[in-house]
């Protein structure tokens, strides 16, 4: 878990944010590390998930009731580990799957080759979040997430209702903002600002979702940070 001052292994905060951001620092620190496999990142998730602060000081309820489903594929390098080829993007790599609440803020992370179809990651992301956030009664993705007998499992495994959010402007190539889902658009865009994260560096599918859960940390603990303190 991480504390108020020291990361991972003993490494200084500091240390492991100007890595992950910059991509390099005076001494880099260690990888995370990934003995206990999901134990250890199911410790990670407990050190970083989002205050309820965080939440009721944007005016909103602590506990979530909707979530924002999305994936993005990233290279790999010759450090090798699992992997796999997105048809759609043409990227060889792995993919990483996020759900996020309606202010953005990350509440489950899981990555997979990227030959993983979202819709096939889909039951596992939601079922995860039900287990997290039992309030969450809705999520929204996009037009990937389709396919009924993938909703029908990740509705059995959540109960959590699924609402496909399609592109009104099929003529426009390219980015447009689509209601409710620019909020988990711009949280993966938080993420493309970590040089750490603008490939998959790592051997392992552990230490890959390790780097990616301390990069979401440090952009809670900054947005945290801006929040005005109530006067004592």
């Amino acid at each position: 878990m991480i504390d108020a001052t020291t990361g991972l292994r003993g490494q200084p905060i500091g240390s492991l944010s100007d890595f992950v951001r910059a991509g390099s620092c005076r001494k880099a620190p260690p990888a995370p590390s990934t003995s206990g496999g999901s134990a250890a990142n199911a410790s990670l998730m407990r050190g970083f998930r989002s205050p309820p602060t965080a939440r009721e000081a944007e005016g909103r309820e602590a506990a979530p009731t909707a979530v924002v489903v999305d994936s993005q594929s990233v290279k790999t390098t010759e450090a090798g580990g699992p992997r796999g080829f997105d048809a759609g993007k043409k990227i060889k790599g792995r993919k990483r799957h996020i759900a996020v609440d309606t202010l953005g803020l990350p509440i489950e992370c899981q990555v997979t080759p990227a030959s993983v179809q979202d819709r096939d990651a889909l039951a596992p992301v939601l079922g995860a979040v039900h287990r997290k956030s039992p309030w969450v009664t809705v999520s929204f993705v996009d037009s990937g997430y389709q396919g009924d007998e993938a909703q029908r499992a990740a509705y059995e495994a959540s109960r959590i209702s699924i609402t496909v959010v399609k592109r009104n402007d099929t003529t426009v190539k390219g980015f447009i903002v689509l209601p409710k889902r620019w909020v988990v658009e711009r949280t993966l865009g938080w993420i493309n600002r970590a040089r750490r994260l603008s490939k998959d560096f790592e051997a392992t599918i552990e230490s890959s979702l390790a780097w990616m859960l301390l990069a979401l940390a440090f952009l809670l603990m900054r947005r945290l940070a801006r929040q005005p303190r109530e006067a004592s």
